[in-house]
């Protein structure tokens, strides 16, 4: 009789609970996606409760694809949880505390867009004070001799892939914002010098770093060039292409630079998208090699800077379909769903680099070496990029189908 009791009170349960798990599933995965990081990381905190807690671009990354699911819903959820996440680390005079000027680190310039964002949608001065903190490093951060934006103060000559995305949609959005229309110029000559430097003209595929120097350990004597095409280094380029491109004026000649670039790289892009998972691989021109591997957040960035370049009229219309065959293959193959909104991105690598201590020396080994992780706060931030544009577009859709 009590087994008969636990059994029937067991189903009365699942029945009470089912309308909520079909509610949650029919969610868009931009929203549920969201609601799963939220409540794994509450206040945008990621680090163990332990660990110091500091600005960074991780975090950055997250809430760029946290404010694409508030405008999608205008949910004020989302809106509380950047502004909380950001709080933490700007006093009431607009210093950010936890940021060290000195290492003048490109990374630091990312989770700026958010105070741009808040101040946009709060008007509150403190953020517009602690964006033009983050301005003036630009102002003053260390460049090579031609002009380029070190990566790092302890990298000097060095520009990442990486540092572009940092940088450089913040510097535009702050130079709309405020009425700094010489900085334009500026911005676009650190795309023309990757372009120019880091681009290889068999694959048309950007290596992740240069070395103006041809100094440093990882770079080639001649080039000055790193040695491999990591994925994800080129995911950040991409993302800042089409980033910077929502803050050029209209009349602005950068703007046919830049749209010419990203025209340039997606065809290279598509061409090493994986044609049975339509994914892309860590070292992005060696599919199936020993140890390679389809990577995540790079696959949710293409897909992303894809689809956002046809929504915008960048692309032609072709790359849609190529975004969401490879939207379908994040889905079918890194993402893990439970019950409700608990929502798993798996198969993200969590760091890679160029020299530090210990040494990164950049060669295919060190990049198919390093480790991968499931639910990284950047890899999750590229996702809810990559949904968010998709699902827009099927919105879209279903509105001129309706006409």
């Amino acid at each position: 009789m009590k087994r008969m009791r636990k059994l029937y009170f067991a189903a009365a349960l699942l029945a009470a609970l089912a309308p909520f798990t079909m509610r949650s599933q029919q969610q868009p995965w931009s929203v549920r996606a969201a609601n799963a990081a939220m409540a794994r990381w509450p206040n945008g905190r990621f680090a163990a409760p332990t660990a110091p807690w500091k600005w960074n671009y991780e975090l950055g990354t997250l809430l760029e694809g946290m404010d694409g699911v508030w405008r999608s819903t205008s949910d004020p959820r989302y809106m509380r949880y950047i502004q909380a996440s950001v709080d933490q680390f700007v006093t009431a005079d607009g210093l950010i505390p936890t940021r060290k000027l000195e290492d003048y680190e490109l990374d630091n310039i990312l989770l700026g867009r958010q105070l741009l964002f808040l101040y946009a949608n709060r008007k509150d001065q403190r953020y517009a004070k602690a964006a033009a903190v983050l301005y003036d490093q630009l102002q003053h951060q260390p460049r090579n001799a031609s002009g380029g934006f070190w990566h790092k103060q302890r990298y000097p000559n060095q520009m990442w892939l990486d540092g572009v995305y940092m940088a450089e949609p913040f510097y535009a959005e702050y130079a709309k914002t405020f009425h700094r229309p010489e900085a334009f110029a500026d911005i676009v000559h650190q795309f023309e010098l990757i372009d120019m430097h880091a681009r290889d003209a068999k694959t048309g595929l950007l290596y992740h770093g240069w070395d103006e120097s041809k100094k440093e350990r990882w770079a080639d004597a001649q080039t000055g060039l790193s040695s491999q095409f990591w994925a994800r280094a080129m995911g950040w380029y991409m993302m800042a292409l089409v980033d910077t491109l929502d803050y050029l004026p209209a009349n602005d000649p950068g703007r046919k630079v830049l749209i010419a670039q990203l025209s340039r790289y997606a065809v290279a892009v598509v061409r090493y998208q994986d044609r049975s998972t339509a994914l892309w691989w860590q070292v992005m021109d060696k599919p199936g090699a020993n140890g390679n591997f389809l990577e995540s957040s790079a696959s949710c960035m293409f897909v992303y800077a894809l689809q956002k370049g046809v929504r915008l009229g960048y692309l032609p219309a072709r790359y849609q379909t190529e975004a969401q065959r490879g939207y379908k293959g994040i889905l079918s193959q890194f993402i893990h769903a439970g019950p409700g909104d608990d929502v798993s991105l798996s198969g993200t690598v969590g760091s890679a680099g160029l020299g530090g201590d210990p040494y990164r020396s950049g060669t295919y080994e060190y990049y198919v070496g390093e480790k991968v992780v499931t639910n990284d706060a950047k890899g999750i931030g590229a996702f809810l990029l990559a949904a968010n544009e998709i699902e827009a577009g099927e919105k879209t859709g279903a509105r001129q189908k309706l006409k």
